[in-house]
């Protein structure tokens, strides 16, 4: 079957080619009659705009590039559904790359995009030495990173205030009567994770704690990696009576070893966790956590990274957002047991 070109639609609408294309572009250069009884010819010869020479035209395809290390991460895909309402509300499309933590893989996607003409990458980074990996790209494409506190780093980024949720959680334990509290899924190679801990270390240290921590081992965190590491946790003794978990999934991993245990939640040990994915509010799971405010991060990104394109801004911006606690039913009162 033939193309239906935009010369086909001119002269089925009896106009010329450039008033199609006004028409197409939204330009208020004709009237609304004439744009509404073009756009109608279109839909009736089912003709599909050609977005590779329209972008040589206009200089911008509409595509911004997503690069998230895991896609299959609850918090990642949340945040993937956000940053692509965002984005379609500003008039994008998103393609959407998955580096599985890999930092080769990050720089080949990197050049995807560029090959791909995107206007724009927003970036969740695979590790701390992403932005030297990339740093050849950065001048060539307007870049904001998301999720991980690059801190002095001088590029754009959107980030969580980390420390402070974990410092949060620890002073909600506390003012419920714990003093033994468990860092649960400290891991390395990760800035996120590290600003947790730090989080967490000073609490103790302001509230007369002493820190406690089950360290992650794994390359990252999931539900099966909490719940490996919950269920080493419980074959020992146990000098804590509640448990931060780094993350929610972790948390998840906790309370399946926990109920294999028979160890009940918060009757025995309250359970605190950091994200509040979706899964996270379920009837039967109702866990208190610390938000991570996933759909204020990407309309935050989302902007900063269409402030680079549309005004050319050659600086960068840091934007650091507060966490809030969400109070549910895992954590409850210390009963002194």
């Amino acid at each position: 079957m033939k193309n239906v070109t935009i010369k086909d639609v001119a002269k089925a609408a009896g106009v010329s080619y450039s008033t199609v294309s006004r028409a197409l572009s939204g330009s208020p250069e004709i009237s609304a009659d004439t744009r509404e009884r073009i756009l109608q010819v279109c839909k009736d010869m089912n003709y599909t705009a050609n977005t590779v020479a329209r972008a040589m035209v206009m200089k911008s395809t509409k595509l911004l590039g997503l690069i998230l290390t895991g896609v299959n991460n609850p918090f990642m895909s949340e945040l993937a559904y956000h940053i692509d309402r965002q984005a379609r509300a500003r008039g994008y499309n998103i393609i959407l790359c998955n580096s599985s933590r890999d930092a080769e893989q990050e720089r080949e996607l990197f050049e995807l995009m560029i090959g791909r003409q995107v206007d724009g990458i927003i970036l969740c980074p695979s590790g701390p030495e992403s932005y030297e990996s990339l740093r050849p790209y950065l001048s060539r494409l307007p870049t904001v990173f998301v999720g991980e506190n690059l801190r002095e780093v001088p590029e754009s980024y959107v980030a969580v205030d980390n420390a402070r949720g974990a410092y949060i959680g620890v002073e909600y334990l506390y003012n419920l009567g714990h003093r033994d509290i468990l860092y649960f899924g400290r891991r390395r190679g990760s800035v996120t994770h590290q600003l947790r801990a730090d989080g967490y270390a000073a609490a103790c240290r302001d509230l007369g704690l002493t820190p406690q921590y089950c360290n992650n081992t794994f390359s990252f965190t999931s539900i099966k990696y909490g719940y490996q590491l919950a269920k080493q946790l419980f074959a020992q003794e146990r000098h804590y009576s509640a448990i931060f978990a780094a993350t929610d999934t972790n948390a998840l991993g906790i309370m399946q070893a926990a109920e294999e245990n028979g160890i009940r939640i918060p009757e025995d040990i309250s359970l605190l966790g950091f994200d509040n994915i979706r899964d996270s509010g379920l009837p039967r799971i109702n866990l208190t956590t610390i938000e991570q405010q996933k759909k204020m991060l990407a309309s935050v990104a989302v902007d900063s990274l269409l402030d680079k394109i549309q005004n050319e801004l050659a600086g960068y911006t840091h934007r650091i957002l507060t966490p809030t606690l969400i109070e549910r039913s895992s954590c409850a009162p210390y009963s002194g047991k």
